[in-house]
């Protein structure tokens, strides 16, 4: 009863800011403010704010029985062990997936794209040939095509660690 009368309270309120809301012509906001003040007594006559509070009870309870079992204890060990389970399986699938086993993705990636003759995205046709594998690494760019295509040797040093890695695999 006492829950009631408050969650009335509550909603008369609300509905008495939303009034002052709209005569200052905020239309938007003042039904925004009364759908919000009429929570408290819909839940109040729903009958919810009761079951909020048995439910309150309820963890109450079960979170003493947490701290007293050690059968609850061992049941939170058996979750977190089916949780690193699942971890280390994603792990070792991901490392073994695909047509190059013991790759990383990026080079993984790499071995994708010289398969399908695609060009690096990063790099310009002269760095994509030399990581293609299509003969030698091509000759750094240098003054202004470098500024103008982006390539720098750190990337045909790149490629061309890819290039070995490739090759190592038979790719």
């Amino acid at each position: 009863m006492l829950t009631t009368t408050v969650c009335a309270a509550l909603s008369a309120a609300g509905l008495a800011i939303a009034f002052l809301t709209a005569y200052r012509r905020r239309f938007a906001a003042a039904t925004r403010i009364a759908a919000f003040a009429l929570l408290p007594i819909g839940l109040a006559m729903a009958g919810l704010i009761g079951l909020a509070g048995e439910v309150g009870a309820a963890v109450g309870d079960w979170a003493a029985g947490l701290v007293l079992e050690p059968r609850v204890w061992a049941g939170f060990g058996v979750l977190a062990l089916a949780v690193v389970l699942y971890v280390v399986a994603r792990v070792a699938a991901g490392r073994g997936s695909g047509r190059h086993p013991g790759l990383s993705r990026r080079e993984r990636r790499a071995a994708a794209r010289a398969e399908r003759g695609q060009q690096p995205a990063a790099a310009g046709s002269q760095a994509s040939a030399g990581a293609l594998g299509a003969g030698t690494a091509a000759p750094a760019p240098t003054g202004k095509q470098a500024g103008r295509s982006g390539v720098t040797s750190g990337q045909n040093e790149d490629f061309s660690d890819i290039e070995a890695i490739l090759k190592k695999h038979g790719i």
